[in-house]
């Protein structure tokens, strides 16, 4: 038997990491810099929070229904319309002169954004071999991490010149985003408008969904980090005030090539457990204080539990998926992670503005701690009678 691993860095691996990098690139320079805009516009710091917790929430609840979608219509579609209509909200926001104007609009952007999420996932599943899917969706998620680490310091430095410049930047990536994807090639066939209909009882991945909520605990506390990190290093007075997502995005760049290919080799669950409570003491460094040296180390301790579980989750559950659904189950997990990231910045805003920023991360702390009990519960009643099914299902595809 040959022990030769099957390629993982092919052509369309690189074009979709390609993909991911300018997909985040152009909403972690647009994010950080809503809530200053928000702010420069007379709105309050829980209005700020708004913006972040609308989109995530709205692609939250209709990830399910765009994941679905890309298995029927295909996931290469799904990103090229999709880049395209966020392009749309891209000049809208550059024209917007009242802070309310880009809340509203945050609700529709966030449908097309969970589309993007889904179908680049479920696509990216398809991609890569399964023995090597934990490393695969590790080395696919450092497109993203490189994207967040540039991309808030040059979000601010165009935000320096002007919110139009942040928004034309934002919608040329867009276009970008549509030229990369009319590159790909469809891996799988779409499944089509059979099985009942698109509205049927089999919409949804209801364990993916259930077994998700370990991602809305601890996706809470990111929430909170992405909307206000950057406002709380201003207040404490730390410069440059993107440092915290710098050095986020710098130990997960370096641990990642690292923990990835050893959660496939060791067992995916052995790793998500420990990443976990690093995450928890992440968010508790962060709610001591806000200095330089705490910010730095919250970041790094964070960033080494969360740039490690997201790949061990996904590669953990997808094992008990039908090929043919996996942009459901993307759907289901986005819906799970996004809800949290949208309940973590508006709780979050409206915490700092009554009771201060340490109430919030703490708060986030605590609630991060819940995800290990929680996964551990769950884990055996949802996934456990269904192991030799979920084999079944990876060998034919």
């Amino acid at each position: 038997m040959s022990t030769e691993r099957p390629p993982l860095f092919t052509l369309y691996f690189f074009l979709m990491c390609g993909f991911s990098f300018t997909v985040f690139f152009s909403v972690f320079f647009l994010l950080p810099t809503v809530p200053f805009h928000i702010l420069a516009l007379g709105g309050s710091k829980a209005a700020a929070g708004l913006f972040l917790g609308f989109l995530t929430y709205a692609s939250a609840f209709s990830a399910p229904l765009t994941g679905a979608m890309a298995d029927r219509v295909g996931k290469r579609r799904m990103l090229i319309v999709c880049s395209l209509v966020i392009f749309i909200f891209s000049a809208m926001y550059a024209v917007s002169r009242d802070y309310e104007v880009p809340l509203a609009l945050a609700f529709l952007h966030g449908w097309f954004w969970s589309g993007l999420l889904s179908a680049s996932a479920a696509y990216v599943t398809d991609l890569v071999p399964e023995s090597r899917r934990a490393e695969g969706f590790g080395y696919w998620g450092l497109a993203s991490i490189t994207a967040m680490a540039v991309a808030p310091a040059v979000g601010f430095w165009i935000y320096a010149h002007g919110w139009f410049w942040v928004c034309a930047s934002a919608g040329g990536l867009n276009l970008l985003m549509a030229g990369i994807a009319w590159c790909l090639r469809e891996q799988r066939e779409p499944a089509g408008w059979g099985h009942g209909g698109f509205f049927s009882r089999g919409l949804l991945e209801w364990r993916v969904l259930l077994s998700s909520l370990t991602l809305f605990l601890y996706s809470f506390g990111y929430g909170g980090i992405t909307s206000f990190v950057a406002v709380y290093a201003d207040a404490n007075g730390v410069r440059p005030k993107g440092v915290y997502f710098t050095a986020l995005a710098a130990v997960m760049l370096a641990s990642r090539p690292l923990s990835t290919p050893l959660g496939d080799r060791i067992g995916h669950k052995k790793l998500l457990i420990p990443s976990l409570g690093f995450i928890v003491a992440g968010l508790a460094l962060l709610a001591v204080r806000g200095t330089m040296p705490w910010l730095i180390g919250s970041a790094l301790v964070f960033g080494l539990g969360y740039g490690t579980a997201y790949p061990m989750y996904v590669a953990h559950v997808m094992r008990h998926v039908d090929p043919s659904r996996r942009g459901a189950a993307f759907g289901g997990i986005l819906a799970a992670f996004d809800t949290g990231v949208g309940t973590g910045s508006i709780a979050s805003g409206w915490l700092i503005e009554h009771y201060g920023f340490r109430a919030a991360f703490g708060t986030a702390a605590f609630l991060a701690a819940l995800a290990a009990p929680y996964f551990l519960l769950t884990e055996r009643r949802l996934w456990g009678a269904a192991e030799g099914g979920a084999s079944a299902a990876e060998v034919a595809s």
